[in-house]
């Protein structure tokens, strides 16, 4: 069977995994959910990624990065854009997450980046994700 929306199968087993303190979460490999774990990590939203061989393909495994008292550093994750319903930002419209406070991720003409990244370069594209 195949996946409808690869991105958002990875973001609702990052939320189901991170939400049952869970210390690794996998997943099947793509260019683009490692880009989307990249942005994550650089963020400070997870410790780090993996990609390992798998039977079919690779896999991509993240480990998820908790505080001293185990606080989870992940509060939420919402798929913006949908294969039924593509949102767009302009470069001068960039969502702002929880005021500046969280990360809207974008998929641009220059790569996947994130809002202040697509500011500072001047361009615009496709909302895939809020993570606060």
């Amino acid at each position: 069977m195949t996946m409808t929306d690869p991105v958002a199968d990875m973001l609702t087993r990052l939320r189901n995994a991170n939400s049952a303190y869970h210390d690794t979460v996998s997943m099947p490999y793509s260019k683009l959910k490692a880009r989307v774990a990249d942005i994550l990590k650089s963020e400070g939203y997870i410790a780090d990624w993996t990609e390992q061989p798998a039977e079919v393909g690779k896999t991509l495994t993240l480990s998820l990065k908790f505080g001293p008292n185990r606080e989870r550093s992940i509060a939420g994750v919402r798929r913006i854009s949908k294969p039924g319903l593509r949102v767009y930002a302009k470069s001068t419209n960039l969502p702002k997450v929880l005021g500046g406070l969280g990360i809207a991720i974008l998929s641009t003409s220059s790569g996947l980046l994130t809002d202040k990244q697509a500011a500072k370069k001047g361009v615009g594209g496709e909302v895939l994700a809020f993570v606060w």
